[in-house]
């Protein structure tokens, strides 16, 4: 199935959703995605990749990321969770 065929269906929303939470995170500490990747031990690539939805992160990821946002790995669920809520109201 081809990526807009995805998007069409709601599928791969909890990535975008993800990606859009991991850059608002990130833009609000002032990092850029290098410092982000350095902090988590990621490559700038891979944030990059994250933030534009097209790979999503494995749990160890997700708590890396979180410490290196200094932000409780919670949080940054609970943040993705709600930006799904929004967007599947949206598309009602």
């Amino acid at each position: 199935m081809r990526k807009s065929e995805k998007e069409a269906k709601g599928e791969g929303s909890l990535e975008i959703s993800f990606g859009q939470v991991l850059q608002q995170l990130r833009q609000e500490h002032g990092l850029s995605q290098e410092e982000l990747g350095f902090r988590s031990g990621y490559h700038r690539t891979y944030i990059s990749l994250l933030e534009r939805g097209l790979k999503s992160p494995s749990l160890r990821t997700l708590f890396q990321l979180a410490r290196a946002l200094e932000v409780d790995a919670s949080q940054l669920i609970s943040s993705v969770e709600y930006n799904v809520r929004i967007s599947l109201r949206h598309h009602k």
